[in-house]
Order: C-alpha cells, then sequence, then structure tokens
C-alpha cells in the first residue's frame, strides 16, 4: 500500500520541498542525455557501430521524452498526480537498468526510449503539480526557479560522465541513472501531495483529451507561446549535438576542457534563469523573453561570420555558445509558463503538448545539426539563426497580446514587449 499523501498546500502556496522534489524531477533530461553523450565513443566501440547509431539512441530518448509528456500529462489530468508520478519514475528506473545491461545498440535504442517516456511522463506531472498551486507572477517565479536551480544538472552532468568513463566503464552511467530513479520514485511517495482534488479531474480518456487538446491549440497566444519556447529548443539541442565536435575536432580543446566549458555556460543559463525569476511581477515577462531572443539571434549570426569567414575561432565559439545558453534562461521558462497561463483549466494537457513539441523538436534537431560534418559550425550557425527568428516569430505575431486578452491573475505579466 502507498503511503498517504501529505494534504495539498492551498493554491498559490508552494513549499520549498516540493519546489526541490520538482528541480529533481526535471533533471532526469539533463542527467540522461549530459552524463552520457561523453560515451558515444565508447558505446561505438564497444557495440561495434557507427557514431550515427549511437547518435540515434539520443533520438529515441528524445521521441521517448515527448511522447511521455504527451500521455502523461492528460492521464493525470483524469487519474490525479500522485500516483501517475510515482509510476513515471518506476519506468524511468527500469529503463535504466535495461539500457545498462543491453547487449546490442537495437536494444539500447528500445531501453533509451523507454527511459525517455518515464522521464517525460515524470517531468510534465512535476510540472503540473506546480501548476495547480501557483498562479499568475508567482507561476513564472518558481518555475524560473525551478529551471535556475536545476540547471545545475547541466552543469554537473558532463564532468560526472566523464568520472564516471574514466573510473570505470559507460553501463556505469546508467547504472547511476537507476538509483537516481530509485530516490525519485520515493521523492514522489513521501514529499509530492497530490494537488489535483476529484472535482477538479477531466474524467472521459482519449475523448476528453481529444477535446482538452483542441481547446488548448485553439488558443492562439497559447500556441504563439508554445512556439516561443519549442523554437528555443532548435539552438539548444543543435549546441549539444554539435559542441563537443566545434569545441573538440576543430579548435583542439581536451574532453576535461570541453566538459569544463559546457558546464560554464550551463551555469550562464541558469544565472539567466534565477535574474528571471527575481524580475517576474516586476518587469514584463515578454519583455523579458524578447531580451533573451535578440541575444540568441546576435550569437546565431556571429557564429555564421565566425564559421563562413575565419574557420570558426575558439574565442568565436565560445562566446556564441555562452550567449546562446543565457538566452536559453530567459526565454524557456518564461514561454512555458506564458503557455501555461493562458489555458489554466487543462494544466496537465498544456504541459503534455508544450513537451511533446519541444522534445520532438530536440529529436529532429540532433541528426540534422550534423548533416554537415564534424569539421563545420554552419548547419549550427544556420540552426541558432533559425530557432531564434522563428522564436521572435511566435512572440511577436502568434501570441501578440490583445487589449481585451487580460485575466486576473496573469495580466501583471502579459503585457506588450
Amino acid at each position: 500500500m502507498l503511503p498517504t499523501a501529505t494534504r495539498a498546500p492551498s493554491a498559490g502556496a508552494v513549499p520549498g520541498t516540493l519546489v526541490a522534489t520538482v528541480i529533481f524531477l526535471t533533471a532526469v533530461a539533463p542527467l540522461a542525455t549530459d552524463m552520457y553523450v561523453p560515451a558515444f565513443p565508447r558505446v561505438s566501440a564497444d557495440f561495434g557501430t557507427t557514431a550515427s547509431a549511437v547518435q540515434l539512441t539520443l533520438t529515441t530518448f528524445f521521441a521517448g521524452m515527448g511522447l511521455g509528456q504527451l500521455v502523461g500529462g492528460p492521464f493525470s489530468d483524469q487519474r490525479g498526480r500522485r500516483l501517475p508520478l510515482v509510476a513515471g519514475t518506476v519506468l524511468m528506473a527500469v529503463a535504466s537498468v535495461a539500457c545498462a545491461l543491453a547487449p546490442n545498440i537495437a536494444l539500447l535504442m528500445i531501453a533509451r526510449f523507454l527511459q525517455g517516456f518515464g522521464g517525460g511522463w515524470a517531468m510534465v506531472i512535476g510540472r503540473a503539480v506546480i501548476v495547480d498551486l501557483a498562479h499568475g507572477s508567482q507561476l513564472v517565479r518558481v518555475l524560473n526557479i525551478v529551471m535556475g536551480i536545476g540547471g545545475v544538472a547541466p552543469i554537473i552532468s558532463p564532468l560526472l560522465g566523464a568520472v564516471i568513463l574514466q573510473l570505470t566503464g559507460w553501463r556505469m552511467t546508467f547504472w547511476t541513472l537507476a538509483a537516481l530513479g530509485i530516490l525519485m520514485t520515493l521523492c514522489a511517495l513521501f514529499v509530492v501531495p497530490e494537488s489535483l482534488p476529484p472535482e477538479k479531474r477531466h474524467s472521459g480518456g482519449l475523448a476528453e483529451f481529444g477535446r482538452a487538446a483542441k481547446e488548448v491549440l485553439s488558443n492562439r497566444s497559447f500556441v504563439g507561446y508554445v512556439v516561443v519556447a519549442s523554437s528555443a529548443f532548435i539552438a539548444l539541442f543543435a549546441y549539444v549535438a554539435t559542441s563537443a565536435f566545434i569545441l573538440q575536432n576543430m579548435n583542439g580543446l581536451s574532453p576535461v576542457m570541453y566538459s569544463i566549458v559546457f558546464a560554464a555556460n550551463a551555469g550562464g543559463m541558469t544565472i539567466a534563469a534565477l535574474l528571471s525569476a527575481r524580475m517576474a511581477g516586476r518587469v514584463s515577462t515578454r519583455k523579458v523573453i524578447l531580451a533573451g531572443q535578440l541575444i540568441a539571434l546576435a550569437a546565431g549570426v556571429a557564429m555564421l561570420a565566425g564559421a563562413l569567414w575565419w574557420a570558426t575561432p575558439l574565442l568565436v565559439a565560445m562566446g556564441s555558445f555562452f550567449a546562446l545558453m543565457v538566452a536559453q534562461g530567459l526565454i524557456n521558462t518564461n514561454g512555458g509558463a506564458l503557455a501555461s497561463a493562458e489555458v489554466p483549466r487543462h494544466p496537465g494537457t498544456s504541459s503534455a503538448v508544450l513537451g511533446l513539441v519541444q522534445w520532438t523538436t530536440a529529436g529532429i534537431v540532433a541528426p540534422i545539426a550534423g548533416l554537415g560534418g564534424e569539421n563545420t559550425a554552419v548547419p549550427m550557425a544556420l540552426l541558432m539563426i533559425a530557432g531564434a527568428l522563428l522564436s521572435l516569430f511566435g512572440l511577436l505575431v502568434l501570441a501578440r497580446p490583445h487589449i481585451h486578452s487580460h485575466r486576473k491573475g496573469t495580466n501583471e505579466y502579459r503585457t506588450s514587449p
């Protein structure tokens, strides 16, 4: 029998222990990617397969993340948050064990998909718990704190992965993720309350999900903010997929130095997200997003110029990557928070739609970023520019504010840029 959950806090109150737990739950993506990416050459050698095949294990993980969020959000709208959250963390732990034991690349791809599915399921429900309990500028503030403090995960993940590789082997990475999955399960059992009472749940299964999805997707501003947040993922995961080649192969950084640079860039994203949290309720969130988009666009233009005319010198690459990650800290969570605020009746479904689009984008972008080969940064630069321009389109065209669109509890941050 499962332990009895603590009573849910009143709306607008989000305890620090709950915020910390949601931060932990959302860390699954950076932990399962950034810890694993340094092991690509080892995995390729052990299985006697190509680098492209190993990269597909990243794509299958992203696909699982997207599908897990699509299914988990609406399911939790119907059945409540807590027990589905526990189920997601258990699946993530079991799939991590399967990854550690995988005898070939094909089974590793399948296990990575299931790992992503469980992690995405847990991530979207954790975020829905926050949306249940916080509103208005507090929602923006809490979600930015989640992203900001959660930014520690991508800082330590590549360093932890490098240490694991140095001391043992790539399979230990997945045993570590399995242990973290067990810890996530315990947190879900003993810390997370049931934040969605029965009277607020939506019955009807897939039919109700279809109606809810139609409702959220008919909201033009919601779609715009989804485009804002998801387009930022284009540059983010192009960076994840290609930065090792650009900084190591093209500029001669050692794996250790690359891990340090990667961690420093993640630190820039963390600081930007925490600053954004402090500005919530004081500065228009749309203005903060716009600033991040312009920084991202400038970084992309600088990277393209460096790639075309100066063979991507180290300082240009490092500066562009750092600016890009700072921009991510200003765009991603703010865009997601404004999207959720547009459709407060369906927090699980809205989070699922956002997660599906974001992680599907990540899965598509990762292999595209490498189409130019290992010795050019032009595809990376073009993806940075395309992501920034599409994000701007979402903010300024699709989600442009209307005089009569303000709602009580959200108008303090839904103002023109």
